[in-house]
């Protein structure tokens, strides 16, 4: 089972209040000390899905207490067994209402979300670098038709993070977050294509090369791939259970149609230059969608329902806006 340990830190004036309202959670165990005079320290183990509910309940009622402070840590392990030890409150008696709000996909709190994610988009000259030394390993790569080098580029390309972010700020509706991502998104593309260009440029570009000519062509089958690549790294954070695999399949799909644009580009070739364009935006379009629609289908919302009003008209603006382009440049592929 996984578990979050939140620890708050409140007036002495609402200790009464509040162990009462905790009681009535789906809780593992409780502590609370008195730390100063006129405040105290309690802690909860709580299962990973019930943190979000919590979490709100206690924003929304003691925000603007003087003093107030919550702070989440994943717990890694928990003796006793959570399993054995756990106890089943309220057996019999009404069900809290802030329980019938828990999602039912097992998922990490909507704020541990926002803190994982913003960390991505904090743009800084390493990012930019990597970002330069996956393309240079992918112009290699594409270069001696060698998969493997390919493979190696898509490893180092931090391409997820920031598209992840886009998508998620998109669902809460979060403008500031999303200038962030986009801002990264569009320097990550910039830093992948100027040493691409240069590349094609000084070296003789074969158009044979056939891990050249298939980032040219935009399939069904690409379209199908960025989806599954958007929707599984949406997944993948959501429960926590994030591995370096879900980045390289986005990275798949962004950074080779990339560096093939860079390489065509500087080799004058625009037609199908054109052609690797199209499918890089076919994809970036995919990922963000996918990452959306896998974020709502999760149950993440923001916290209060004037934020939700204003996410909600975010969310149907960017999806409808998404899915005609996509769909647009489907109908045109399927027709050619």
């Amino acid at each position: 089972m996984s578990l979050r340990l939140i620890e708050i830190v409140l007036s002495e004036r609402y200790r009464k209040e509040l162990v009462e309202s905790l009681e009535k959670q789906k809780l593992i165990d409780i502590w609370q000390e008195t730390i100063e005079e006129s405040r105290f320290h309690l802690k909860i183990l709580i299962p990973t899905e019930y943190s979000e509910t919590v979490l709100d309940f206690l924003e929304k009622r003691f925000s603007h207490a003087e003093g107030f402070r919550i702070i989440l840590l994943p717990v890694e392990a928990s003796i006793p067994r959570p399993e054995s030890e756990e106890k089943q409150k309220g057996d019999g008696e009404k069900a809290d209402d802030s329980q019938k709000n828990v999602s039912k996909f097992i998922r990490i709190s909507r704020e541990e979300l926002y803190a994982d994610i913003e960390k991505t988009v904090r743009l800084s000259w390493i990012y930019v670098v990597m970002v330069v030394f996956s393309a240079i390993v992918a112009s290699i790569g594409i270069f001696r038709n060698n998969v493997v080098f390919i493979i190696g580029a898509m490893m180092i390309a931090p391409m997820l993070g920031p598209n992840l972010a886009l998508s998620f700020a998109t669902t809460l509706g979060d403008m500031c977050l999303a200038q962030k991502a986009g801002k990264v998104i569009v320097i990550a593309v910039i830093s992948a294509l100027i040493p691409s260009i240069v590349i094609g440029f000084f070296f003789k570009v074969d158009i044979a090369i056939p891990e050249l000519i298939s980032r040219a062509e935009v399939s069904l089958g690409d379209v199908v791939l960025a989806l599954i690549a958007g929707s599984a790294a949406a997944i993948s954070i959501t429960s926590g259970l994030f591995t370096a695999l879900i980045g390289v399949m986005v990275a798949v799909a962004l950074l080779p149609p990339l560096v093939a644009l860079g390489m065509l580009a500087g080799a004058g070739h625009w037609e199908l230059a054109l052609g690797a364009f199209l499918l890089f935006v076919v994809n970036l379009i995919c990922v963000n969608l996918a990452g959306v629609l896998t974020f709502i289908l999760q149950g993440i919302r923001p916290l209060t329902w004037w934020e939700t009003k204003k996410a909600r008209k975010a969310t149907r603006i960017a999806i409808v806006f998404w899915a005609l382009f996509l769909a647009v440049l489907v109908i045109t592929l399927i027709l050619s």
